[in-house]
């Protein structure tokens, strides 16, 4: 069977179900599905070949193109991660992949690669609750520093680079406040400040890609460097197994899996298996409908008498909605604004903001069929959440303020239940507010 994973002639989505017809990382070409691999370690005919393993690892830029790997251990690579990681830069628009045990062992493995002592990281001051926290608590013990900054001002941006500045980090859209980062215009910025630098002082650009997933958005395809995924999110999509990835050019990739190595993060092969079979072939189904949903809760939201605001990309009112136009794509070239929105209800005082929200949430919580209160997003059930003291609650409270979170924030991640089902739980939640 010969291989169609780059034909143009199939649309990306076909593509990504049925990956290469034949995969140099194995043979499963009388196999409708992948086989799953559980085998830790493999053998070896010969202590030759053994050796030859240990050779090639991480040194793929020395070895033919569609060289037959030899695998060894686990920790070093497997038959499913790896075609997952081929399915995953393709549809990112990279040249490699590498998987990693959860998206935050993915960020500290690209920022392990890309920094070191005396280095600069700049981040966009609003961040989820651990990747800040990874940035604050850890990184200013390795002599790392971290400047968290607006985003949105490219100016600031210019401002605020330094010559040990190595790496700009962005989620965008913005975890929790669904605000967008243009990243056309941040790489066009770097391109031209890396013109003047030598080659070991350029400046990476590192998108968090997660809440868009690559059906929406492609950071590759308008500048970024590197994009990274928590694929236990949309990527998975049902919310029964962690990982991260990590999308590079070719010329990090053997530093990436030798960092992956030497750390241990690795990406359970159990794990990687139904990111493969189930969650990315279903990506473009799924998100389609949850777009859709998300587009009718969000305009009955934006209607209601006791919300005072609604961030979602897809409406007409959102504040960078021309930009998300412009920048949140599916496969197609269509207009995708993603799967998530915050709201704010109307109050008297940030601590009212904060009650009411939380009201709202134990209400959905305790009452609602089709909202689940739970952290994490892009499950196949709508979930919800309170940022200020769940997911951002590294972050202190005035802080989290002066960061852009409302203290009564509310974030709702659509799943693929009827739309009018996920509005008759909402509506009963606000007449409960509304009661007092």
């Amino acid at each position: 069977m010969s291989d169609q994973f780059d034909n143009d002639a199939y649309s990306k989505e076909t593509r990504l179900i049925y990956g290469r017809s034949h995969s140099e990382k194995w043979d499963y070409s009388h196999h409708v599905i992948p086989p799953i691999s559980s085998s830790a370690t493999y053998r070896l005919d010969s202590a030759q070949r053994g050796a030859q393993g240990f050779i090639d690892f991480a040194h793929t830029s020395d070895q033919p193109k569609h060289k037959e790997p030899i695998y060894i251990y686990d920790r070093l690579g497997e038959p499913n991660k790896d075609i997952l990681e081929e399915n995953l830069a393709f549809a990112e628009g990279g040249d490699k992949a590498v998987t990693f045990s959860t998206g935050m062992a993915a960020i500290s493995a690209i920022f392990g690669v890309l920094l070191k002592t005396g280095d600069e990281i700049i981040a966009h001051r609003t961040l989820y609750g651990c990747t800040y926290s990874l940035l604050t608590t850890w990184y200013p013990r390795y002599g790392i520093d971290v400047q968290f900054i607006n985003l949105h001002m490219i100016d600031a941006l210019a401002s605020a680079i330094t010559p040990k500045t190595r790496v700009i980090f962005f989620e965008t859209p913005v975890n929790p406040t669904m605000t967008l980062i243009d990243i056309a215009a941040i790489t066009a910025l770097v391109r031209d400040l890396n013109r003047v630098r030598e080659e070991h002082e350029h400046i990476r650009v590192v998108v968090d890609n997660t809440f868009a997933t690559p059906f929406c958005q492609r950071p590759m395809e308008l500048g970024a460097d590197f994009v990274m995924h928590s694929l236990t999110k949309g990527i998975g999509g049902f919310g029964t197994d962690m990982g991260g990835v990590i999308v590079s050019p070719q010329n990090y990739y053997d530093m990436l899996l030798l960092y992956r190595k030497d750390y241990g993060g690795v990406l359970a092969t159990k794990s990687a298996w139904p990111i493969l079979v189930y969650g990315l072939p279903t990506l473009s189904l799924r998100v389609k409908r949850e777009i859709e949903s998300a587009m009718k809760v969000a305009a009955f939201l934006e209607q209601h008498p006791m919300v005072k605001e609604v961030n979602y990309p897809g409406l007409e009112s959102f504040p960078q909605h021309e930009l998300a136009r412009k920048q949140m794509r599916d496969f197609d070239g269509n207009f995708a604004p993603g799967t998530l929105m915050y709201f704010t209800l109307k109050s008297a005082s940030p601590q009212q903001s904060r009650d009411l929200g939380e009201r709202f949430i134990n209400y959905t919580a305790d009452n609602a069929y089709t909202i689940t209160l739970a952290v994490s997003l892009g499950h196949l059930r709508t979930l919800i959440e309170h940022p200020g003291s769940m997911t951002h609650s590294a972050i202190p409270a005035e802080e989290q303020v002066k960061r852009g979170l409302d203290p009564g924030g509310v974030r709702l991640s659509i799943g693929i239940e009827h739309p009018d089902d996920i509005i008759r739980d909402l509506s009963a939640a606000f007449d409960h507010l509304a009661k007092g």
